[in-house]
């Protein structure tokens, strides 16, 4: 491994079917005045909300609810919640759902003490948390977006059509995890395998920079032949607990910045992808899968051997005889039958893009260097249009 890094996660992980026991023991280490923050109300159908709730009873704890955490958390959203943080005197964030709402937590948890505007100072400025920091906790419910034990957010902003993220420090991640995978059960199918290709996409974006002999690589290789596997049984059986724990696993591992050590990292697929949702409000992995292919086609000469070990590693082309460009597209071809399989968004079309809106979604992807062949904007309204 080439460089140097550090590598700190404090996050602690309680996961199996009996994991919301520890619940108790963890809010007692934290204050007395707790905001519960949750989604659109599914908890409260499917006995999640009930579990969470006879914890906080036995922990004794002042419980305050903001609900409403829509998939692609807003602005307005994140200043409705420091208002309420301030009003109640939290003390605690208990994130109980998906990415959105642990990422919303977090985005939070930096804002209630702020004196500036979170979106100016975090999301424009990019600044670096300067006040005091709301500790964080959750409970997960869909898996993805590895928000569980990593520090970054992603909030939108309507009025301006952006949709950015911000990775904060480690002292921004959440204090603990639950990871019940019984609570992803519920979950709808479409839902279910979004979450599935938003873990396959953060493992390439890291995957997929640098040409040194990385230990990071085989980790990255690893995880997506579990993905894989435990995902073509997962989509014929949703029910299988096996399999959507290994899922859920696998999705920490993916983001909680292990496996990006000693990588450059691209993240353009995020870029373009979060510069659709501002656009569309899709579901976040459904714009990743629909701009995917068209450009890691569009980079493949420049990446070309790590493509090639990417098709024989991990979708098991055998390469013998052929030529590495020829190796490399099957292996594309194999990811693209597969995500076929998934049945996830295959285009921007499907996601209601439409071509009057590129020039405004190339606008609104932050273009970044890490990976094998740095765009222009030019660039990018190519690969968006040939993802329509």
């Amino acid at each position: 491994m080439l460089g140097n890094f550090s590598y700190c996660n404090p996050t602690q992980v309680f996961f199996g079917d009996d994991a919301v026991s520890y619940l108790k023991d963890e809010l007692a280490k934290f204050g007395q005045n707790v905001l519960l923050v949750y989604g659109g109300g599914s908890i409260k159908k499917n006995g999640i909300y009930d579990d969470v709730m006879a914890q906080l009873k036995a922990a004794n704890k002042t419980v305050t609810e903001l609900s409403g955490v829509m998939p692609n958390p807003t602005i307005e959203k994140l200043r409705e919640g420091v208002a309420l943080a301030r009003e109640v005197k939290a003390d605690f964030i208990l994130a109980v759902g998906g990415g959105s709402v642990v990422d919303y937590a977090k985005a939070l948890s930096v804002s209630v003490h702020c004196d500036d505007d979170p979106w100016d100072k975090y999301f424009d400025r990019f600044e670096d948390v300067t006040c005091e920091i709301v500790p964080v906790g959750c409970v997960l419910t869909m898996v993805g977006t590895g928000s569980e034990m990593n520090a970054g957010s992603v909030i939108t902003n309507p009025e301006k059509k952006l949709k950015i993220g911000h990775v904060f420090g480690t002292e921004v991640m959440p204090k603990f995890a639950v990871m019940n995978p019984k609570y992803t059960l519920s979950l709808p199918q479409r839902q279910m395998v979004s979450g599935m290709f938003d873990i396959m996409c953060h493992i390439c974006e890291q995957y997929f920079s640098g040409t040194d002999d990385n230990t990071s690589d085989y980790l990255a290789e690893g995880l997506m032949r579990s993905l894989i596997h435990s995902s073509r049984i997962a989509v014929k059986n949703p029910q299988g607990y096996e399999a959507r724990s290994n899922i859920m696993w696998t999705a920490t591992w993916a983001l909680n910045t292990l496996i990006g050590k000693g990588k450059s990292q691209d993240w353009m697929v995020h870029m373009m992808g979060q510069a659709v949702g501002a656009y569309t409000n899709a579901t976040h992995g459904m714009t990743l899968s629909a701009v995917t292919l068209p450009y890691y086609r569009y980079i493949l000469p420049e990446g070309l051997d790590k493509f090639v070990r990417f098709a024989e590693n991990v979708w098991n082309v055998n390469g013998d005889g052929k030529a590495k460009q020829v190796i490399a597209e099957e292996g594309l071809k194999a990811m693209e039958a597969w995500m076929r399989e998934l049945g996830v968004a295959m285009n921007l079309t499907e996601l209601g893009a439409t071509e009057d809106m590129i020039d405004g979604i190339a606008d609104a992807t932050l273009l970044l260097k890490g990976g094998y062949k740095p765009l222009s904007r030019d660039e990018v309204v190519k690969i968006l249009k040939a993802s329509l």
